[in-house]
């Protein structure tokens, strides 16, 4: 078993971090399942972009879930262990949750090119079966890479038990190692899944360089920019955001930073883009915004939320 580091909080401290946290992950769950429900009711937002973004907020679930349950029940308890399968499970979840929204990321840049540069290519080659293609292809690809490191770091001999992070990361794991040597190929793993995910951001920046180019001239171009693709640049600073902060405080990781900051900067890849992505996309683009606020849809996003809780008795 591995020991995770953790609050040092009194009892009533914990518990209202414990309300916080619940109600974080209450409301991730909320505005994601309502944009992906919105989508897969209306065959209207059956389209390439909408795909895309419900496979992004499908995504957020996921990852989330590798998270707070595990960090709520931690809270409750006393003693804060995870088993070393349940760590290095952990660490596949968060960081193929990481690849793959990058992965989604790039298909939408791309596809906002498409729309927007090459239109009358665009429905030829976003064709709805390639599209889904495309998105199983952006979760699957970053779950078998992650999944090579993954069991790279298993066979590792551990000298501690202790974890000085909130949660399981590979990099922290493999830190732990008795023998240094017996890490190079972890190393090299992890160089070349950094490699892979550069080329993303490099087509993501490639996308928009053409996109720019494309919308300075026409005023038509420029409104389509502005509704559809602005969301995707605050979804994409915000993650590019959240993952470098947290990439600097793992690779050069200081006791100068305080307690507090330190716990918020391992974690705001889990609390600020989940959250923030579906707001933005849900009140940005009209017809999802439309789909959201009508009485009748919600009511079935409500009857749909509350299904789960009912008993048999």
């Amino acid at each position: 078993n591995l020991t995770s580091e953790m609050f040092n909080l009194k009892w009533n401290y914990r518990s209202i971090l414990f309300f916080l946290t619940f109600l974080c992950y209450v409301i991730i769950i909320l505005v994601n399942v309502c944009v992906v429900l919105t989508i897969i009711l209306n065959n209207e937002l059956h389209e390439p972009m909408y795909i895309l973004l419900c496979a992004f907020c499908m995504n957020s679930i996921y990852g989330t879930a590798g998270f707070y349950p595990k960090f709520l029940s931690d809270l409750l308890s006393p003693v804060h262990v995870i088993s070393y399968s349940g760590c290095l499970l952990q660490a596949q979840v968060l960081y193929s949750f990481a690849c793959s929204d990058l992965s989604i990321l790039a298909l939408m840049a791309y596809d906002r090119y498409l729309a927007i540069c090459r239109p009358l290519e665009y429905h030829s080659v976003m064709s709805k079966k390639r599209v889904i293609t495309l998105v199983c292809l952006a979760w699957l690809t970053p779950f078998f890479i992650i999944a090579v490191s993954t069991l790279l770091a298993s066979r590792l001999k551990l000298c501690s038990q202790y974890l000085n992070r909130l949660i399981c990361l590979n990099w922290s794991i493999v830190m732990l190692a008795c023998f240094p040597a017996e890490t190079i190929i972890n190393s090299i793993i992890g160089n070349i899944t950094i490699g892979i995910y550069v080329l993303h951001s490099v087509v993501i920046v490639w996308s928009y360089m053409f996109l720019i180019k494309t919308c300075v001239g026409s005023i038509e171009n420029r409104r389509k920019f502005m509704q559809t693709c602005v969301p995707h640049l605050i979804s994409l600073f915000t993650f590019s955001a959240t993952l470098l902060f947290d990439v600097i405080y793992i690779r050069f990781e200081t006791n100068n930073l305080p307690t507090t900051l330190k716990y918020f900067v391992s974690i705001e890849f889990l609390i600020i883009p989940p959250i923030m992505n579906p707001l933005i996309y849900g009140f940005k683009l009209t017809k999802i915004r439309k789909k959201l606020l009508s009485p009748l849809f919600l009511l079935i996003i409500v009857i749909f939320c509350l299904q789960p809780l009912k008993t048999p008795f």
